[in-house]
């Protein structure tokens, strides 16, 4: 937390009180050189991966089909991965109508799919508005300026994808479906003149976002048939984020292999270098804050990887099935599943390996988890997920109450040195290995440990970060309810309450906890820290807020029992 990674700062001074003063003038020069270098840091990282302004599309590839839903490309041909198989047959088949796209309805989705090829070209997200108490869904694929579709098909020697005059155009039954039990089957049929026919079907399921996407290969010929499966996601690379300077988002590709359960793959790097691996099982991916698109393949085969850039325009990330030989008069059926939703874990764990990990809490994902688990569990019982943050706060900030008196104690037995301290550097002078022999003597005869104040806060940081993570990434704080003006707990607060409070807890934190800073250039940065912590927290989600608020309050009471207890025991704490 802050306020104890503050006192720490404070009180391991008491190792260096003893040197001159301009030592001390050298150090806050050097704080404040880490604070710029910082900054920096934070503008190149923001500048990889934060905000990014909205290019417009090219108008070729935004050109309205005749229900007025905008086509990324007219034949899709750019769009087809290569393949070394030589062209399919001409096909023959057409829509039933002049009307190209079909609308797909179900409890959780709202769909567009496009019959060239059967590319699903917009979802919405029935149950996620926009914004909170709006009727308009969360457009997660979509058409348009901010081109982002799911993709696939066959290539390969007979694969219709593969042909020279472009991508199949499917036949479809209607033009609009909607769900009424528990499943929908959406079938869409393809046939050429020498015979093969291929229905490309997708199938949903009530209140789930991943859909089974098979191809049905019914091989008509007289000679064996050669396909091959592919499913992509293509999407422009310059977009409009939902992030800001102090709370950024990823943005991106990723995907999974059998040696490497979750990897980010920016668009940057589908810019510089092709995505090329072939494994057992694996998926590939989008990422946005809250929800997630990917195609995920046969989990008992080997598949291959890929990503390609568009014109430096499109970010495609997609996988490759192996290559499936249909005998003369045999059906062959081929699937996969495509994902279009909110990152919900326990979703996403059911269906491949490492998808839950798209909800990305960093390299501290083994303590997330369980955190979530337990925040889950607790929203479980008090129905509010703000009452919620509170009561995870208390429970990991009552966990680690012994590893806070540690700390707190340590720090006191260093304080207490510090006559002695003094004593030594009369006595030694500037003899620095004297007195380094001195200290140490001193530090074992007091039983006392120079870092005995920071080891607990190091065993504890850990937690709150992953806490911390846990807040931000988990979709089900998005337009969550708090009380009164708080009424999304995802976005800032309105009114900027909870930072200022936490302002003020971290000031008192300051005035409880005794310090041995001398400089009066370390005083007045150590006086400004609430301020500045509290600006950050103007931006913050009021979620996050709450905990960092809770928490301090916290530290708060707990400073106040440790410092009774070590008084009891004659322990100093001034």
């Amino acid at each position: 937390m802050p306020a104890d990674m503050i006192q720490c700062r404070k009180n391991n001074k008491i190792n260096t009180q003893n040197k001159e003063t301009s030592m001390e003038s050298q150090r806050s020069f050097l704080i404040i050189g880490l604070a710029l270098v910082s900054f920096l840091l934070w503008q190149s990282w923001q500048k990889d991966y934060g905000p990014q302004p909205v290019v417009p599309v090219e108008q070729q590839q935004t050109q309205e089909t005749s229900q007025g839903v905008p086509s990324f490309n007219e034949n899709g041909s750019e769009d087809v991965p290569s393949s070394d198989s030589v062209p399919a047959a001409q096909p023959i088949a057409a829509a039933q109508s002049s009307n190209r796209i079909i609308e797909v309805k179900t409890d959780t989705l709202d769909l567009r799919i496009d019959l060239l090829g059967g590319d699903v070209v917009s979802a919405d997200l029935l149950k996620f508005p926009v914004e909170q108490g709006s009727d308009i869904p969360y457009s997660l694929l979509r058409s348009g300026n901010g081109l982002y579709v799911a993709q696939s098909g066959l290539i390969g020697a007979q694969g219709p994808d593969a042909s020279s005059s472009g991508r199949p155009v499917y036949n479809a039954q209607s033009d609009y479906y909607e769900m009424t039990g528990d499943t929908l089957v959406i079938p869409l049929t393809w046939k050429n003149n020498q015979g093969l026919s291929v229905t490309k079907t997708f199938t949903f399921t009530k209140g789930q976002y991943d859909v089974n996407v098979s191809y049905s290969v019914e091989n008509g010929t007289g000679s064996a048939a050669t396909v091959q499966p592919y499913a992509q996601l293509k999407q422009v690379m310059e977009f409009e984020d939902d992030g800001n300077m102090f709370m950024p988002t990823y943005r991106g590709a990723a995907y999974s292999t059998e040696d490497d359960r979750y990897q980010k793959y920016s668009f940057d790097e589908i810019e510089d270098d092709n995505l090329r691996e072939t494994t057992k099982a694996g998926w590939v991916g989008m990422l946005e804050h809250y929800f997630v698109s990917a195609w995920v393949p046969s989990q008992e085969q080997t598949n291959t990887l890929y990503s390609r850039n568009l014109k430096n325009q499109y970010a495609v990330i997609g996988v490759l099935s192996p290559s499936e030989s249909v005998a003369p008069g045999e059906t062959k059926t081929l699937a996969s599943t495509l994902y279009m939703g909110p990152k919900d874990q326990e979703s996403l764990a059911k269906i491949a390996r490492g998808l839950d990990l798209t909800v990305d809490y960093g390299i501290l994902f083994w303590i997330s988890q369980p955190l979530f688990a337990l925040l889950t569990f607790l929203h479980s019982l008090v129905n509010n997920w703000g009452v919620a943050i509170i009561l995870i706060t208390i429970v990991v900030k009552g966990a680690m109450y012994w590893l806070t008196k540690k700390q707190y104690e340590s720090m006191a037995r260093m304080r207490n040195l510090a006559p002695k301290m003094q004593q030594l550097k009369d006595r030694f002078g500037d003899d620095r290995q004297k007195m380094s022999q001195a200290m140490m003597e001193l530090y074992r005869k007091e039983k006392v440990n120079p870092m005995g104040g920071c080891l607990p806060l190091l065993l504890q940081m850990p937690i709150f970060l992953a806490l911390y993570w846990v807040l931000m990434e988990s979709v089900e704080l998005r337009h969550a309810d708090f009380v009164l003006w708080i009424t999304d707990l995802s976005t800032k607060d309105p009114y900027f309450v909870l930072p200022i409070l936490t302002g003020a807890s971290m000031y008192l934190l300051q005035k409880l906890q005794p310090t041995t800073i001398t400089d009066p250039m370390q005083q007045k940065i150590m006086q400004w820290m609430p301020v500045a912590m509290s600006v950050f927290f103007l931006w913050f989600p009021a979620g996050l807020v709450l905990y960092w608020l809770v928490s301090n309050v916290i530290t708060l009471v707990q400073a106040k029992m440790i410092y009774a207890s070590m008084e009891k025991r004659g322990i100093s704490s001034k």
